[in-house]
């Protein structure tokens, strides 16, 4: 599982899912979430402002990372 490793106390999970690389753009990560594509440890989350912490899991794509 990948790590996405944040400086600040949360990320939200637009900004994540850009940080990780797995959109391209801010509108992209809005679209996704917006489409119930995203699981926020194991759960679909449609807000993409969700506050994220460390220890997170995000799910997308087939893909998942961590908050670290």
């Amino acid at each position: 599982m990948e790590t996405v490793t944040i400086r600040d106390e949360f990320i939200k999970l637009g900004q994540a899912l850009k940080l990780a690389g797995l959109v391209g753009s801010g509108v992209e990560a809005k679209d996704v979430i917006a489409d119930g594509e995203v699981k926020v440890n194991g759960e679909v989350e449609t807000r993409r402002g969700k506050k994220l912490y460390k220890g997170d899991t995000v799910e997308f794509a087939g893909q998942a990372f961590v908050i670290d």
